[in-house]
C-alpha cells in the first residue's frame, strides 16, 4: 500500500527537497506548478544548448509517493533542516487504493486520429485502421503524444503539406513525434533537436521503433544547414526568443511552422518574426481549443 503526500516548496528548494525525500525512502516525487490553470501559472524552458536556469515554479507542489510505513513528518523535518529552510506544511497525506496503476495509466491514452490517413497509436492498442499511417508512440519522459492541440495542429500541417523531397527540422523535438510523422508522410531527410538529452534519446528510440530514418541531436551538435520545413512546437516566449535561430534554418522558399501559441498571443509572435526577417510571411494556419498553429513561407 502506498500513500501520497502533498506539500508546497518555493522554486529554490523544490528540487533539492524532493531529492532528500527520495533519499529518505520515497518511491517517487513529482513537482508541478501550484498555480497551474491560474493567472500566476508560468512555463519553464531553457535556452538552446544551456541548462534551464529555473528548475521549479514560484509555488511548487510536490506530490510524493511513499510506503505505508513512511514517517512523513520526520522525513520532511529532517529535509528542511538539512536545507536550512522552514518546514513545509503537509497539505495532504492520503492512502492510495490498491490498483493496477499500469493499466489505469494506459487507459488514459488511446489512439488519436490526426487525419483520415494518420493515427497516433500507443503500443498497448491495436491500430483502429491498419491501412492508415500509424505512429506507434507511448507517453514517456518527453513531451508529445499527439493528444495535445498544439501537437495535433502541427501533425495536421505536416500531413497536409510535407512533400517527398522535403528536408524537415523538428526543433524542440520532445518524443520526436513531429519528425517521425514527417518521415512517415514522405519527407526526404528528417532531423530533430532538443536541449534535453533524455528527449534526444527517447526520440531516437521512437524513430527506430517506427521504422523511420531520422537523426536527433542536441542543439550544439546540429550542423549549420537549412531546411525546406522547420517546425517548432514549444511555447510563445521561447519561440520569440528563438526567432533568429529558427528563421536562420529556413531555406529559400522554405516554410516555418510554429505552435504552442495561444490564439491571443499569435499577433505578438508574428510581429517578432516579421521584425527579425520580413521575408518569412507568417499567418495563423489553424486554431484548436484556443491554441493556434502559425505557418508561412520564405518569399526570397
Amino acid at each position: 500500500m502506498l500513500r501520497e503526500i502533498k506539500l508546497l516548496c518555493d522554486e529554490r528548494s523544490a528540487e533539492g527537497f524532493g531529492d532528500l525525500l527520495m533519499d529518505a525512502g520515497a518511491v517517487s516525487v513529482t513537482i508541478e506548478d501550484a498555480d497551474r490553470d491560474l493567472p500566476d501559472e508560468r512555463p519553464l524552458y531553457g535556452e538552446p544548448g544551456l541548462e534551464p536556469e529555473t528548475l521549479a515554479w514560484n509555488r511548487s507542489r510536490l506530490s510524493i509517493l511513499v510506503p505505508e510505513e513512511f514517517d512523513a513528518e520526520t522525513a520532511v523535518a529532517l529535509a528542511a533542516k538539512s536545507m536550512g529552510i522552514e518546514v513545509p506544511a503537509i497539505e495532504s497525506d492520503e492512502p492510495l487504493p490498491d490498483e493496477n496503476w499500469v493499466k489505469i495509466t494506459q487507459a488514459q491514452f488511446g489512439p488519436t486520429k490526426v487525419s483520415d490517413r494518420l493515427w497516433i497509436v500507443p503500443s498497448w492498442h491495436e491500430p483502429p485502421d491498419p491501412s492508415a499511417i500509424n505512429i506507434r508512440l507511448d507517453p514517456g519522459v518527453a513531451f508529445g503524444t499527439g493528444s495535445h492541440p498544439t501537437t495535433h495542429l502541427c501533425l495536421r500541417w505536416l500531413d497536409a503539406n510535407v512533400a517527398s523531397n522535403d528536408r524537415v527540422l523538428d526543433y524542440g523535438c520532445g518524443t520526436g513525434i513531429l519528425a517521425i510523422a514527417a518521415a512517415k508522410v514522405g519527407a526526404g531527410v528528417v532531423k530533430g533537436t532538443d536541449i534535453d538529452p533524455q528527449a534526444v534519446e527517447a526520440a531516437s528510440r521512437n524513430a527506430r521503433e517506427n521504422g523511420v530514418e531520422a537523426t536527433f541531436v542536441l542543439p550544439k551538435d546540429l550542423a549549420e544547414e537549412r531546411f525546406d520545413v522547420v517546425v517548432a512546437n514549444i511555447l510563445s516566449n521561447p519561440l520569440k526568443f528563438l526567432a533568429p535561430a529558427l528563421l536562420g534554418r529556413v531555406a529559400e522558399g522554405g516554410r516555418l511552422v510554429l505552435s504552442g501559441i495561444l490564439a491571443r498571443q499569435a499577433e505578438e509572435v508574428i510581429a517578432v518574426y516579421r521584425e527579425v526577417d520580413p521575408t518569412v510571411e507568417l499567418s495563423v494556419w489553424a486554431e484548436e481549443e484556443g491554441w493556434v498553429c502559425i505557418a508561412g513561407r520564405r518569399t526570397r
